[in-house]
């Protein structure tokens, strides 16, 4: 018999929701971690965390087939304490999630019979599961190649992390923050770009003039704005007609301390209250929406801003070979005086000067 010990572990384990479902599948078909992912709509992470939590109490064993790890139930292995408690939960649970789960693993079987491949298996629902190589992160910088950008201002840059990604594929990027910390912080991550410069200033009043850039990058800044419409109205104001500014920001929520852990002034936005702000700072909304959904609870929503600047589009001038300090895009060089790089194309909007009395 096994000691208090052992019996509340056991009772640990299968007090897991997941675990249950696990195994109500595992004990009526071997399955691989794919095909696992597909029944249960679950993370592939999370799956193997409780795949090998069963495993290690002898609840389920796995078996190898070529790059697949196939998992079932230890019917014959299983201790003689698990099997008990395991029969008692099989007979008294009926749960609608175990009868879908047990619907979807015949259509696998049905599946994985016709000699279907992977993205058959998952076709219609390819973003929700893994494979090698295949991320958002990876996906995204494979896009960036599709991108032609000209002089491009990222408002509350921070260290620079998305500039980063998208300075190699424009003429000129300026990031702006109101702390010096993260400027610094951008000016070591950023330092090998030869077209990259830095201001400090508020994105409520925007030290450049009207007209300077081509894209404008408001990526999840509004929440820190005291007025979100006057942060828009001035990244339209920099906007050259035919430019594009491009935006995330949080959906409303009522999470007061995660606002307050990072320092939100605002709670998030409804998508008609941005696009109002967006229209009446004189842009063309194209999208204004709620896209993404995080898995994690509280399961913040991400709203996506694309807008335009209506207008004939100004042409640029090309870049001049042999400017910069790094071979390939045009360099920009740090100025002493206002902490930014003389950057050919944006201007410093001059500061107003007092009416004599």
């Amino acid at each position: 018999m096994p000691d208090l010990t052992a019996t509340t572990e056991l009772l640990r384990l299968l007090s897991d929701p997941t675990r249950v479902r696990l195994l109500a599948l595992l004990g009526r078909e071997e399955l691989s971690v794919a095909e696992i992912t597909d029944v249960t709509q679950l993370a592939q992470s999370r799956v193997s965390t409780h795949l090998g939590k069963l495993r290690e109490a002898g609840l389920v064993k796995d078996r190898r087939d070529g790059a697949s790890s196939f998992y079932a139930m230890s019917h014959g292995a299983m201790p003689e304490e698990a099997r008990r408690v395991w029969a008692l939960l099989e007979a008294t649970t009926e749960d609608p999630l175990i009868e879908q789960d047990r619907e979807r693993v015949r259509e696998v079987v049905r599946a994985r019979a016709g000699g279907a491949s992977w993205a058959d298996s998952v076709a219609g629902r390819m973003e929700r599961h893994y494979s090698p190589g295949r991320t958002w992160e990876a996906s995204l910088r494979g896009l960036l190649g599709l991108m032609s950008l000209g002089d491009v201002l990222d408002i509350a840059s921070g260290d620079g992390a998305l500039a980063e990604l998208v300075a190699p594929r424009c003429r000129t990027m300026t990031c702006l923050d109101a702390s010096e910390t993260v400027i610094e912080a951008a000016r070591l991550r950023l330092a090998r770009l030869g077209n990259v410069r830095f201001a400090r200033g508020d994105m409520h009043e925007l030290p450049f003039e009207a007209a300077s850039f081509d894209q404008v990058m408001l990526m999840n800044c509004l929440t820190f704005a005291r007025s979100p419409a006057r942060a828009i109205a001035e990244a339209a104001r920099v906007l050259r007609p035919g430019g594009a500014l491009a935006g995330v920001t949080l959906k409303a929520h009522r999470h007061e301390i995660a606002a307050v852990t990072y320092s939100h002034v605002r709670f998030g936005f409804e998508p008609r209250e941005l696009r109002a702000m967006l229209e009446a700072a004189g842009l063309a909304v194209d999208a204004c929406d709620v896209t993404s959904r995080e898995k994690r609870p509280p399961h913040f929503e991400a709203i996506s801003i694309h807008a335009r600047k209506e207008g004939a589009a100004e042409a640029a001038p090309p870049a001049r070979e042999g400017e910069g300090e790094d071979a390939g895009p045009r360099a920009a060089r740090p100025s002493q005086q206002d902490g930014c790089a003389a950057a050919a194309a944006p201007t410093v909007k001059k500061p107003r000067r007092r009416a004599e009395p």
